[in-house]
């Protein structure tokens, strides 16, 4: 049983303080449900676009607007387009992930030797920059090949390992309505539609933009200064 005297004391907080500050906590998780939030990324899936320590700004205005702690929609105003890095929840398991859209709805997708055909035309590839090469450690940059990949209008970077086993083949396959097809920049490393399938529209969050930080989990967790605020390709 609880004491009057704290009843009373319980009361008083509630009408002064208590109801002010449930009326601000549901404001803030409520703008972090449906409007804007930021994404911690623990895995190298998205290397070298985003790195292990990154924590991105997620736009969920993008492409709707959601019922705040749900996946309803109450308006649409976009869709995501090829080359978007999104944010949404796995149809695997419904965990958060950060992945870049290769297909959208109507796309005809396959991949040859890890190289993507986009509605029967095989995409562009060409040599990747050295600065963003040089933002991985020696052993990864020895390990891997890097590229540029022509995505439609979007130019990104992708990494391949040389001796990691992977799906690098699949035939061409046919994305449905209301569905997308993701995939990792790291596409040796990826845990994506090859793997888990086709994402739903209404599993999507958001478009990921900005790093807005960075901390670098293998020194220390020393901020990599040069990654604040720079924008997601």
């Amino acid at each position: 049983m609880i004491p009057q005297k704290w009843k009373k004391r319980l009361i008083l907080f509630w009408r002064g303080w208590g109801w002010s500050i449930l009326v601000a906590v549901l404001v803030a998780t409520s703008f972090r449900s449906a409007i804007a939030d930021w994404n911690d990324v623990p895995t190298g899936s998205m290397k070298p676009t985003i790195l292990e320590g990154d924590r991105i700004f997620v736009n969920k205005l993008a492409y709707d607007l959601k019922v705040p702690y749900t996946t309803w929609h109450l308006a649409q105003w976009s869709d995501p387009k090829h080359g978007d890095i999104v944010v949404f929840f796995s149809p695997a398991d419904g965990k958060r992930l950060v992945k870049r859209v290769i297909g959208i709805p109507g796309d005809e997708i396959a991949m040859v030797r890890n190289r993507l055909f986009l509605n029967g035309q095989p995409l562009e590839y060409s040599p990747l920059d050295e600065d963003t090469i040089a933002q991985l450690a020696p052993e990864q940059q020895t390990q891997h090949r890097f590229f540029n990949e022509r995505l439609t209008t979007t130019i990104h970077a992708v990494m391949f390992s040389l001796t990691r086993p992977s799906l690098r083949t699949f035939p061409p396959i046919r994305i449905p309505e209301h569905h997308y097809f993701m995939m990792g920049d790291n596409r040796d490393n990826s845990a994506d539609s090859r793997f888990f399938g086709f994402v739903e529209r209404q599993r999507i969050v958001g478009r990921a933009s900005t790093v807005v930080l960075s901390l670098d989990y293998d020194h220390h967790y020393l901020p990599r200064w040069n990654r604040f605020f720079s924008k997601l390709l």
